[in-house]
């Protein structure tokens, strides 16, 4: 099983990376499952829904929060 764990994504810069890398990561290294580390997502304050979507549809499986 390939698991991939990605550190503390903050803010929208965290967020652009994540979000245009992610899926070519998934498919080059034939990824299993993606945990994403959410708890700075918005900006240090959590994550919202519309970003926890965004992760989803870009290949992350599930997200951790502090």
């Amino acid at each position: 099983m390939r698991l991939l764990f990605i550190g503390d994504v903050v803010g929208r810069a965290g967020r652009a990376v994540l979000l245009e890398r992610l899926p070519d990561l998934r498919r080059r290294w034939k990824l299993d499952f993606v945990v994403v580390n959410s708890e700075n997502a918005a900006g240090g304050f959590g994550i919202t829904e519309a970003i926890a979507d965004e992760f989803l549809a870009a290949g992350a499986d599930c997200m951790t929060l502090g």
